[in-house]
């Protein structure tokens, strides 16, 4: 099954209308506040995951954002159009939000990429990453979840146990 399918349902009916606005609104609908932000392990894996989006990518405004291959001048002038769809790092999301490049009024959907890598590991498995990650989520997701405002959606296989690793997962306040 695609992503595209899995987005397209999380949005429900009019996931055209929620998802695909191609008009800056002013008080609606902000530059550079996307409705679904893809976090994966790489800029590599982020790629590939936009690829299975693509049919509708064309309607939906979807923004790559890789710090290897983008200076952040360049990224925060792509942010200032319509952004349906971003996609990166954990790391680099931060530092987007943090300059006040990335906004989130629009947040509906975080798409976060399970999926292993070859030796391994995933986005919420792998050290470094997976610290980025929980930092991001506590200081601008977690409460948003909490409230029913924005949905978390899990791409990849499934384990068998809720042991990756070693490390068990459970998520805490504080």
């Amino acid at each position: 099954m695609r992503l595209e399918k899995h987005i397209k349902e999380a949005f429900g009916a009019k996931w055209k209308e929620g998802l695909c606005e191609g008009k800056l609104i002013e008080g609606k609908i902000e530059a550079g506040s996307p409705a679904v932000l893809v976090l994966a392990t790489s800029a590599l894996r982020s790629i590939e995951l936009l690829r299975g989006m693509r049919s509708f990518a064309k309607e939906c405004h979807a923004v790559k954002l890789f710090s290897k291959h983008m200076k952040i001048d360049e990224q925060v002038s792509l942010l200032k159009n319509i952004v349906n769809i971003a996609s990166d790092t954990p790391s680099r999301i931060k530092k987007l939000i943090d300059i006040e490049a990335l906004g989130l009024s629009r947040l509906s959907v975080i798409l976060l990429d399970i999926h292993t890598d070859v030796k391994g590991y995933s986005l919420l498995t792998f050290p470094q990453v997976r610290d980025e990650f929980w930092d991001l989520y506590k200081n601008y997701f977690h409460q948003q979840v909490v409230q029913g405002d924005l949905r978390i959606c899990l791409y990849g296989p499934i384990p068998k146990s809720n042991e990756f690793k070693g490390q068990s997962l459970e998520l805490a306040d504080g």
